[in-house]
């Protein structure tokens, strides 16, 4: 599952900063693969898929969430 969580870690990071270029009327992801062509459609699902990967898997890999850490972390 490593592998899984490293490709989800990317992949939402790419729609993260396409999310902070769309704030400014650019969007990479259409720009790089064709505006509602079946390529970006393919990259936005994986995004969403990958996010949600992310919020499942999170109490497990999260090392500040880790019941059994003996410090608790400092903000």
């Amino acid at each position: 599952m490593k592998i899984a969580h490293k490709i989800a870690f990317i992949l939402v990071i790419i729609g993260a900063l396409n999310w902070l270029l769309v704030a400014f009327n650019f969007n990479l992801v259409d720009w790089a693969l064709g505006a509602g062509g079946t390529l970006a459609k393919i990259v936005y699902i994986l995004v969403g898929i990958s996010a949600i990967l992310l919020i499942i898997m999170h109490k497990k890999d999260c090392k500040c969430c880790d019941n059994s850490a003996t410090t608790t972390p400092t903000v």
